[in-house]
C-alpha cells in the first residue's frame, strides 16, 4: 500500500503517534502561524554591531595544501555556475533561481510560508532540490576559498548571492521558511561565511552593516524560537535548529533577544544531544549519516561557544566525545561506517572540496579536539574543516570543566543499547549485524524495516550491501522499496514488512528485536565470532538469525530460523555494485576487482529455496543500490523463495578466497 504524506489518513496516523504534550504544543504552533500571517514585524534597529568571532591568527596557514587545492577546484567549478545536488548536475549556479527545481522543472509557489504544500511534488517540485542550495553550504565553500587564496572574486560572488537570496525570500514568504532544520543550518552557514570573509573589505557591510541582513538574521532566530521540532519529531532536526540558533546568538549577538535565544538554544542543544545519543555513543536514529550530521552540528556549536567565551555544559562535550569514539569503532578498513537507515547527504558545515572523506575528516577533528585512542584507525587524508574547528574548540584535555572520562581501552565491537555488532576477520572482512531497536521516538522517522539484516564488506568493498535510501518525497514506490524488508539482507514472511509503514517518515507498528549472543572475540585469534538475535515483527512467528565468522577459513555462516506456523518466505541478499555474480542453482560465484587485483567469493545459498537473480527491475523495484541521495544504479539481488514450516533453518555460507 502506498501512503501519501499529507493525506487525511496520514494525518490521523501521525496524530496517533503523538502524546498530549506534543499535541498541545502543535496546537499552539498552529495558533501562532495564524497570528503571524499578517505582515511580519520589523526587527529591532541595530547600531554599532561588530563581528568578533574571528579565526585566530595562523589558522588558515594550517590548512593542508592538498585540501586547499581540492577546495579551490570546487570553488572554481561553482564560480562557473556548475554544481551537483543529489545526483542532478546544475549549470545555473552563477545566478540561481532560489525556488526552482531542475529535476522536475517546477518552481515552488510564493506566498505565506505555512501555506506552501512543500510535501506535494506536483505543486512544488522536489523540495530537497530546492532547499539544498539555500542551505548556503556551497557559499561556505566559496568563502573558504577566499580565505585560503585572498581572491576577492569568491567573496564578491558570495555577497551577490546572499543579497539575491535575501531579496527573493523575505521573512515568512515562500518555501524556505517552512522547515526549522533549513533555517538552523542556514544560520550556521551565515556565521561561517562572515568568519571566513573577515579579511575582505566588504564583509561588515554585507552583514552587520546591512539592515536587510540584520532583519534576516533576526527573523530566522525569531522563527526558530517559536517553532521548535517537538515530541515525536525531536530527532536530528531539533539538534540542527538548536545548533544554528545557538551559533547565531553567539556570533551575531547584536539583538535584545540574543542572550535569551542563546541560553534557550544551549539548554535545548544539551538536552537533545543526550536524548538523540545512546550511552555507547551511537545515534539513536540508527541511521549512520545522521550520526555524522549530529556530530558535525555539535562540534560546530561548541566552536561558537568557545569562540564567544560562552560556557557549555560538560555533558555536551562528553556526548560528542562518545560519538567520536563510537564512529572510530564502527568504520571498516577504508573508514566507511555502516550504511544503516536513512541517508540524505546532510552536512552541518561544508568547507571542503569534492573528494574529501567525510568520516576521515570527522575522525581527524576528533583527534584534534579529544585525542585519538591507540585502537583508532589511521586517518591518512586531509581536510580544510579540521584546522578551522580545532582553532576554535578548546581541546578536551585542556578544558578545566570537562569531566574525566573512561574511554574504551580496546575497539568496541558490540553496542548493546543500539543492538549493533561488528564482526571483523582477516583481509578486511567486516560484518555489521543488526539486532537493535527499530528506530527513534514513536514515529521512527528514519528507520528501515531491516531487523536482523547483515552488511558484509571485504577490504571496504560492499559484498552483501545495504542498498541505501535514494529518495524521501515524490516517488512513493521507491521510498517504500528502499526502506522495505525485501530491500535488505534479511528474511521476509508472507510478502510483508516486519514493521508497518504509515507514511514516508512514519511507522505505525515496529518490530522488536533482541540480541541473544554477541561473542566478537573469537575471530581476532583465528577462531570464530558469533552473533544471534531474533525479532517479533511477524507475530505469531519469530525470526531468529545466527551469524558466525570464522577467521581461519574466511567464512561467514548465516542461519535463519522461523519459529511458528508455515509461512511463505523470501530471503534476499543484495550485492554491492562492484560485485558480478554467476548464479547456478543455489550457488553464486562472486567476483570483483579492488586496487587492480581480482577478488572472488562463493555464496552457497539455502537449497530449500528457489533462487533467482534480479537486477535493475522497476515494476516492482528490485535490484538497486543508492550510493547517495537522489542516485541509484542497478545491482544484483539474489532472492530465494519457498516456505518455512518449522523444520531445519536456512543456511547461507559466504566464503572468501584467500
Amino acid at each position: 500500500m502506498t501512503v501519501v504524506a499529507g493525506s487525511a489518513g496520514w494525518y490521523l496516523r501521525r496524530l496517533s503517534r503523538m502524546g498530549p504534550r506534543e499535541v498541545g504544543g502543535r496546537v499552539g504552533d498552529a495558533v501562532r502561524r495564524r497570528r503571524w500571517r499578517s505582515a511580519p514585524p520589523d526587527g529591532p534597529r541595530v547600531t554599532g554591531a561588530r563581528f568578533t568571532a574571528v579565526l585566530p591568527a595562523g589558522t588558515i596557514a594550517a590548512v593542508p595544501p592538498d585540501a586547499a587545492k581540492r577546495l579551490v577546484a570546487e570553488a572554481d567549478r561553482l564560480m562557473d555556475g556548475h554544481g551537483e545536488f543529489f545526483g542532478v548536475d546544475r549549470d545555473d549556479l552563477a545566478d540561481p533561481d532560489w525556488s526552482y527545481d531542475p529535476k522536475t522543472g517546477r518552481r515552488a509557489p510564493s506566498g505565506y510560508a505555512f501555506d506552501v504544500p512543500y510535501r506535494d511534488e506536483g505543486a512544488v517540485g522536489d523540495i530537497k532540490q530546492i532547499w539544498e542550495p539555500s542551505r548556503h553550504q556551497y557559499l561556505t565553500r566559496l568563502a573558504a576559498a577566499y580565505a585560503v587564496t585572498g581572491d576577492e572574486r569568491y567573496a564578491e560572488r558570495v555577497a551577490e548571492h546572499l543579497r539575491s537570496w535575501w531579496a527573493a525570500n523575505p521573512p515568512l514568504r515562500g518555501v524556505h521558511w517552512t522547515s526549522g532544520i533549513e533555517l538552523g543550518i542556514r544560520l550556521l552557514s551565515w556565521v561561517w561565511i562572515r568568519r571566513l570573509l573577515d579579511g575582505w573589505a566588504g564583509a561588515a557591510a554585507l552583514f552587520e552593516g546591512d539592515p536587510v541582513a540584520l532583519d534576516q538574521i533576526w527573523h530566522h532566530q525569531r522563527w526558530l524560537a517559536a517553532f521548535p521540532s517537538r515530541g515525536s519529531s525531536a530527532n536530528n532536526h531539533v539538534v540542527a535548529e538548536a545548533a544554528g540558533q545557538f551559533a547565531a546568538a553567539c556570533a551575531f549577538g547584536w539583538f535584545p533577544s540574543s542572550a535569551r535565544w542563546r541560553a534557550n538554544a544551549l539548554r535545548s542543544l544539551e538536552r537533545q544531544l543526550r536524548a538523540n545519543t545512546f550511552g555507547s555513543g551511537l545515534n539513536r536514529e540508527l541511521a549512520t549519516e545522521y550520526h555524522g550530521l549530529v556530530l558535525e552540528l555539535g562540534l560546530a556549536a561548541v566552536a561558537e561557544a568557545d569562540a564567544a567565551g560562552v560556557p557549555v555544559p560538560a555533558s555536551i562535550r562528553l556526548v560528542l566525545l562518545r560519538m567520536t569514539d563510537a564512529l572510530a569503532a564502527v568504520v571498516d578498513s577504508r573508514l566507511r561506517p555502516p550504511r544503516q537507515g536513512d541517508a540524505d547527504d546532510g552536512h552541518g558545515l561544508v568547507v571542503d572540496g569534492a573528494g574529501t572523506d567525510r568520516w576521515g575528516s570527522l575522525l581527524a577533528t576528533g583527534d584534534a579536539v579529544f585525542g585519538r585512542l591507540a585502537w583508532w584507525p589511521e586517518v591518512t587524508g586531509t581536510d580544510v574543516r579540521t584546522p578551522l574547528l580545532a582553532a576554535l574548540i578548546q581541546p578536551y584535555s585542556k578544558n578545566a570543566a570537562a569531566p574525566a572520562v573512561s574511554r574504551p581501552a580496546s575497539r568496541p565491537a558490540h553496542f548493546a543499547d543500539a543492538g549493533m555488532t561488528i564482526l571483523r576477520g582477516p583481509a578486511g572482512i567486516w560484518c555489521r549485524c543488526d539486532g537493535g531497536p527499530h528506530g527513534f521516538l514513536s514515529i521512527a522517522a528514519h528507520a528501515h524495516a531491516d531487523a536482523l539484516s547483515v552488511e558484509v564488506r571485504h577490504d571496504g568493498v560492499d559484498v552483501l550491501a545495504d542498498p541505501g535510501t535514494f529518495c524521501y518525497h515524490g516517488q512513493p514506490e521507491w521510498r517504500q522499496y528502499f526502506r522495505s524488508t525485501l530491500g535488505h539482507n534479511t528474511l521476509q514472511l508472507d510478502g510483508g514488512d516486519q514493521s508497518v509503514s504509515g507514511g514516508p517518515f512514519l511507522w505505525t507498528r515496529q518490530a522488536r528485536s533482541r540480541v541473544l549472543v554477541a561473542d566478537t572475540s573469537g575471530a581476532a585469534d583465528g577462531g570464530t565470532a558469533r552473533w544471534c538475535a531474533e525479532h517479533d515483527g511477524y507475530r505469531p512467528s519469530v525470526h531468529r538469525r545466527r551469524v558466525e565468522l570464522t577467521a581461519a577459513s574466511q567464512e561467514l555462516r548465516i542461519v535463519d530460523e522461523v519459529r511458528g506456523p508455515r509461512r511463505a518466505v523470501r530471503l534476499a541478499f543484495h550485492l554491492g555494485p562492484e560485485i558480478a555474480a554467476d548464479l547456478v542453482g543455489n550457488r553464486a560465484v562472486l567476483t570483483w576487482t579492488r586496487d587492480g587485483e581480482d577478488r572472488s567469493a562463493a555464496l552457497d545459498l539455502p537449497g530449500q529455496l528457489s533462487w533467482r537473480a534480479h537486477r535493475g527491475e522497476s515494476d516492482p523495484p528490485l535490484g538497486w543500490y543508492s550510493a547517495g541521495f537522489g542516485r541509484k544504479e542497478p545491482t544484483t539481488t539474489l532472492v530465494g523463495t519457498g516456505f518455512a514450516d518449522g523444520a531445519d533453518g536456512f543456511t547461507t555460507v559466504l566464503g572468501f578466497h584467500g
